[in-house]
């Protein structure tokens, strides 16, 4: 499959409060040349007020800061770069256990997830946590960075030894590839250009790595997956019988010809045609946009989807799935919520509570089954009409869901089906 464009990285940050990352991302930016010369003299300038000698790299990713401290509560902040070999969106979220909510939101989509880890404290609780939710997220890749090696004078012996206590820890979680950083952020090394105080480190640079993980395979081409989000019908002279269906391909790879079955009616057909905004295409992938027109005429509505004969998803009215609850009001037993799911919508009710999760000791706690905001539980829904779902360990679109509140249209939860 050639890309013409970059591909795009997505990757979540995640650390304690002075693990460093905002300086980090901000040498990241600063030595990849991908400050635009406006904001690198705005930072210099405030470096300079406040009379520091070298540029304060936190000052780039830290305007944030003060609108948090004012108690404007920013979820998540988005921020974007590009390299010459690929473009990158960073999801930067707050490491306290209170914001394990938006650390689900930022890190549901990414491709990587960074971990910080600050090597005179080695593994915290909060290490473990990130690991965790990258692992219940099924983040493809974990860096973990050990930032702030200038401190404990760039020590070969301290690095194997968070290494390993890592590892130790990680192999209860389903974690499948994951690299490990010697760097100093503040420093820059091993940030983009390699570290001289390391020679003993073999490995790539964070950028390096950023840039050649492969993430080509991270989404399912195996399971064709297309859910109807909207049906075009132009109504116009020239295009009176044209119906198209438009949406985002979710899994599986679309050919021109293929013969599909349409859920929930159950029809078959053939892919008459997969067109683009730029025209007609041959294939279409995960995660492009495009519209597909089929060589009957079927009366499909949004939320329907499309997908291979031989291979279909499971179509089901009982789910269960582990939510991150986000709302101040605990989830209710029994209680009426909006499911949203790819394109469709439905309203479900909780049938039961299994478990709470102890993020920490990943203990099951089977007693205290008040699901508060942050906390991470399995529960039982069913639905008012059959949705079409893939566990989420499969296919990350299709195994996805959130769950919102009818009264307030306030989005609860974000849920990963099992």
């Amino acid at each position: 499959m050639e890309h013409t464009h970059s591909e795009l990285l997505r990757f979540t940050t995640a650390g304690n409060v002075d693990d460093g990352k905002s300086t980090l991302i901000g040498r990241l930016l600063y030595d990849s040349k991908s400050i635009f010369e406006d904001q690198l003299e705005a930072v210099q300038k405030a470096s300079e007020r406040r009379g520091e000698a070298e540029v304060n790299l936190a000052l780039l990713t830290d305007g944030l800061k003060a609108e948090r401290e004012q108690g404007i509560t920013i979820d998540v902040a988005y921020r974007y770069f590009a390299t010459p070999k690929r473009k990158f969106i960073i999801a930067d979220t707050p490491g306290h256990i209170q914001y394990t909510r938006n650390m689900v939101t930022g890190a549901s989509t990414a491709n990587v997830a960074l971990i910080l880890v600050d090597a005179r404290n080695g593994v915290v609780e909060q290490t473990r946590r990130h690991a965790f939710i990258a692992s219940l997220l099924q983040i493809p890749h974990l860096v973990i960075c050990i930032n702030k090696m200038d401190l404990v004078d760039y020590s070969q012996e301290v690095f194997e030894r968070i290494k390993a206590d890592f590892e130790n820890f990680a192999h209860k979680l389903e974690v499948k590839d994951v690299s490990f950083i010697p760097v100093s952020a503040l420093q820059g090394d091993n940030i983009v250009d390699r570290s001289e105080h390391m020679p003993w480190y073999g490995g790539s640079t964070l950028l390096y790595t950023l840039e050649n993980i492969h993430i080509g395979s991270d989404h399912n081409f195996v399971d064709v997956r297309f859910p109807v989000q909207y049906v075009i019908r132009p109504y116009t002279d020239e295009h009176h019988d044209y119906r198209g269906y438009a949406g985002r391909v979710a899994g599986g790879i679309l050919k021109k010809g293929d013969e599909v079955t349409l859920l929930p009616s159950g029809f078959e057909t053939k892919i008459a045609k997969i067109e683009t905004y730029h025209g007609e295409i041959e294939e279409a992938y995960p995660p492009m946009s495009v519209t597909v027109s089929l060589e009957e005429d079927f009366d499909l509505s949004r939320g329907d989807m499309i997908v291979r004969t031989h291979n279909q998803p499971v179509a089901s009215q009982d789910l269960e799935v582990m939510v991150c609850w986000f709302n101040e009001r605990p989830l209710q037993l029994n209680g009426k919520y909006t499911v949203l799911h790819t394109s469709q919508e439905a309203r479900c009710i909780v049938k039961e509570i299994r478990y709470k999760l102890d993020i920490n000791s990943l203990h099951r706690n089977e007693e205290d089954l008040t699901i508060k905001m942050n906390d991470i539980a399995r529960i039982v829904l069913r639905t008012t009409k059959p949705l079409f779902f893939d566990p989420y360990r499969r296919n990350r679109s299709t195994g996805s869901l959130i769950l919102v509140d009818e009264g307030t249209n306030e989005t609860v939860a974000a849920g990963m089906i099992i």
